[in-house]
């Protein structure tokens, strides 16, 4: 099996570590209990091409031969990395853990028999290019020469060609936003994506896309499993919303925050130049308010905020109408942010679905405009109501910093776990560790929503909108 496989492949490879966290989590259960045995963490196994590969002939890392790995991470015994780091004292119940991502003492793969591609699926995010510049540079690492960058999407694996890529034209690809082999949504055919696969040779394929684009890469990586073909599929999790599970956070989020809170600064002008001024914004964000709700926070400058996780009121002594108007009659002006699948129940149902099956919303901006004027009206007020949607431009702009560097991480991360020989895994950052996210548990926990916890206590806090 694969866990005998890893322990001969990577045993030479153990490195003594300060506190591994099957040793914290230990400690941390037998904490005041000393008659209790240590609980060991659940990992979440991640597959491994010997499970279906036969006669696998691991090789030292060409980068490890090199010099260049100042520290290689442990698969056997594995490094872990604890999802859940908050505990009660005297709680029950299992710790669960995932594998931590990194360089390997040994590898699979030749780096000659390695036939690489990329595909960026779904909508743009700040930080697609720094990903493609990223994967590309670090297969080079290995000595891998033959990559490919495949266009539109899922689409573009059967019915488009291939794009040779290398360091060098790809070497200023991170100074632009989008991304420069093109993105679609749908085109999801498991056996024509396999055949074509196959007949190009292509035996690691990296997806850069959500919770759907995922779900259409596990099925992939059960059909490679299924022909018994020496195939990687390697996903790199990807929404502005946010909205992929278990990650502490996708790339390109901090951008669009960084972005959506410019805007939020326009409507606060919009709104303190003209009397009574009110100026409503929408922010991306379909089923989950983190976007809105970041940028609430960080822009400070908002008196509403509404997402689509809290209902919206209109009556009563809760009503977003009255509290607009209270904040109108003290500061002459207010500032509204909304995510754009607020308040659905309210704009009436949308018209059909896009290409990936997500329901079509309504403008709740646009209703909201006319609900705020109507509103103030029959109070006998006067309401200058302004309404800015920003759209994609949030998400089309070149990554920032902590974007750009959180997208080496991932690119790394993915490669190194390809080049180890897993598949069917998604890097991502949990708890601010690298770790190797099996597929499935990609799909089991998204889309998430926002938690009305604290995040949602300081929103109202300096908005000052009810609770």
């Amino acid at each position: 099996g694969s866990r005998s496989f890893l322990s001969a492949m990577f045993g030479a490879a153990r490195r003594i570590a300060p506190v591994s966290a099957a040793v914290a989590a230990a400690r941390l259960a037998s904490h005041g209990r000393a008659e209790e045995r240590p609980m060991t963490p659940e990992l979440a196994e991640v597959p491994h091409l010997s499970e279906w590969c036969k006669n696998l002939k691991p090789m030292i890392n060409p980068m490890v031969v090199r010099g260049q790995l100042p520290e290689v991470v442990s698969l056997s015994p594995p490094e872990m990395i604890l999802r859940d780091i908050v505990r009660v004292d005297g709680q029950s119940g299992k710790f669960r853990a995932l594998r931590r991502g990194g360089a390997a003492q040994t590898v699979i793969w030749e780096p000659d028999e390695v036939r690489a591609a990329i595909v960026t699926c779904g909508g743009l995010s700040p930080g697609l290019n720094n990903v493609i510049r990223g994967l590309v540079n670090t297969l080079s690492q290995y000595g891998v020469s033959r990559v490919y960058g495949i266009p539109f999407g899922y689409k573009g694996i059967y019915g488009a060609d291939y794009r040779p890529l290398t360091p060098q034209n790809v070497s200023l690809i991170h100074h632009e936003g989008g991304t420069t082999l093109g993105a679609s949504r749908g085109g999801f055919d498991q056996d024509k994506i396999l055949d074509a696969l196959e007949a190009r040779g292509i035996n690691q394929l990296y997806v850069v896309g959500g919770d759907g684009t995922h779900r259409g890469a596990y099925k992939l990586h059960q059909e490679a499993q299924r022909r018994g073909l020496k195939i990687a599929v390697i996903g790199i999790p990807k929404t502005v919303d946010n909205d992929i599970g278990l990650i502490d956070r996708s790339f390109g989020f901090k951008t669009c925050i960084e972005e959506a809170t410019k805007v939020i600064e326009c409507a606060r002008v919009e709104a303190s130049s003209a009397p009574n001024g009110v100026c409503v914004v929408k922010l991306m964000g379909r089923d989950s308010g983190f976007i809105a709700t970041h940028a609430t926070l960080a822009a400070r400058d908002v008196d509403l905020c509404l997402v689509p996780e809290v209902p919206i009121v209109t009556e009563g002594p809760k009503s977003i109408f009255k509290h607009l108007r209270s904040v109108v009659n003290r500061n002459s002006s207010a500032v509204v942010v909304v995510a754009e699948g607020a308040g659905q129940d309210l704009t009436g149902a949308g018209d059909g679905t896009d290409e990936s099956g997500n329901k079509r919303y309504k403008d709740i901006g646009k209703w909201l405009k006319d609900a705020i004027t109507k509103d103030f009206k029959a109070h006998g007020l006067e309401a200058n109501v302004r309404y800015i949607d920003p759209s994609y431009i949030i998400r089309s702009v070149p990554a920032n910093a902590d974007d750009s560097e959180y997208c080496i991480l991932l690119a790394q991360t993915a490669v190194h776990g390809a080049m180890a020989g897993f598949s069917a895994f998604s890097a991502g950052l949990v708890n601010n560790r690298s770790v190797m996210i099996p597929m499935t548990l990609i799909g089991e926990s998204s889309p998430r929503k926002l938690r009305l916890g604290r995040r949602w206590g300081r929103i109202v806090d300096t908005t000052g909108q009810p609770l």
